[in-house]
């Protein structure tokens, strides 16, 4: 049962995941859990049906690869990202920079708990981007379940404000 409300945008969603979530199903289970990441993008594609949305995903084990991404025209389409950037956020800024250019609300999602586990734990490039409208972490594959959950919820109550023919690029 859908939870969109009758009328209501279809809402285009970006989901970028960073460096070796490629991986996904086969690196460290207990951490990670077991599904591919075709299978979540599967389920994310069925829950954002539910919820009235669409999700592009894009998966890139190269920071350039994914700046190039963010910044195609088509992108600016979309109506907010969902973004599980891997070891990103420890150190990279140009990332940060594209995110901050797109001017997209976006939920930052991590599979395990980032203050517990890899290097430079204090450090995230993204804690002080205006734009991120939430975080989930330590779900496994549940971060992005609930981190599309609040993306959408977000979107709805703070839609952006229509482009007229003026304005339009």
């Amino acid at each position: 049962m859908p939870s969109e409300q009758p009328g209501a945008k279809a809402l285009a969603i970006l989901v970028v995941h960073g460096p070796n979530l490629n991986m996904l199903g086969k690196r460290d289970p207990a951490r990670y859990g077991t599904l591919t990441l075709d299978q979540i993008n599967q389920r994310l594609a069925e829950l954002a049906r539910e919820l009235g949305a669409s999700i592009e995903p894009f998966q890139s084990n190269h920071e350039g690869a994914i700046i190039d991404f963010l910044q195609r025209d088509s992108s600016r389409a979309a109506d907010g990202l969902l973004v599980n950037p891997g070891a990103l956020i420890r150190y990279a800024y140009c990332f940060r920079q594209a995110l901050v250019d797109l001017n997209k609300p976006f939920v930052e999602v991590h599979m395990s708990d980032i203050a517990r586990h890899g290097v430079n734990r204090t450090v995230n490039v993204l804690d002080d981007v205006p734009l991120r409208v939430g975080q989930v972490t330590g779900l496994k594959e549940h971060s992005y379940y609930e981190g599309l959950r609040l993306l959408v919820q977000h979107l709805r109550k703070h839609p952006a404000p229509a482009l007229n023919s003026n304005q339009a690029g």
